[in-house]
């Protein structure tokens, strides 16, 4: 199982996958950066080892009408998010490993402990506002 490209034709893919309740891991990086490119394989191979989850890499270039206004900045930068709780924005480092306990670690939250969390900081409520993918999907039409 690979992760998915973002693109015009499956977007109401994704925003189904959002809406089930599934958890979505989104990668945000951009065809000219050489550590995105070399983070690809690891970001499939994670994919494969969840395969309980939707993962999705997203071009910020190709995909400027979703993700146009969200606050990218470093490479790569991810995107958990389960239904409508954006459990975790930010840039990651490009370790497989560490992104594995991270999407572990969210995905053994029970849902009381996740929706707590994500309005726990004025951060973490900033991402409910501004990083929801399915908002941000909608909003792309």
């Amino acid at each position: 199982m690979h992760s998915l490209t973002l693109d015009t034709s499956n977007r109401d893919q994704l925003a189904s996958s959002i809406g089930g309740g599934r958890w979505v891991v989104a990668c945000l990086c951009a065809a000219w950066c050489g550590t995105c490119g070399g983070y690809r394989a690891a970001f499939d191979a994670l994919a494969a080892r969840h395969p309980d989850k939707t993962f999705v890499w997203i071009d910020i270039e190709d995909q400027a009408e979703v993700v146009g206004d969200l606050d990218v900045d470093n490479f790569p930068t991810l995107l958990l998010q389960r239904g409508d709780t954006v459990a975790f924005f930010g840039p990651m480092l490009p370790d497989a490993g560490l992104a594995d306990r991270l999407v572990q670690s969210q995905a053994d939250l029970a849902p009381g402990e996740l929706a707590r969390l994500a309005a726990s900081t004025e951060e973490r409520r900033a991402w409910q506002r501004d990083c929801n993918l399915q908002t941000l999907l909608r909003q792309a039409g």
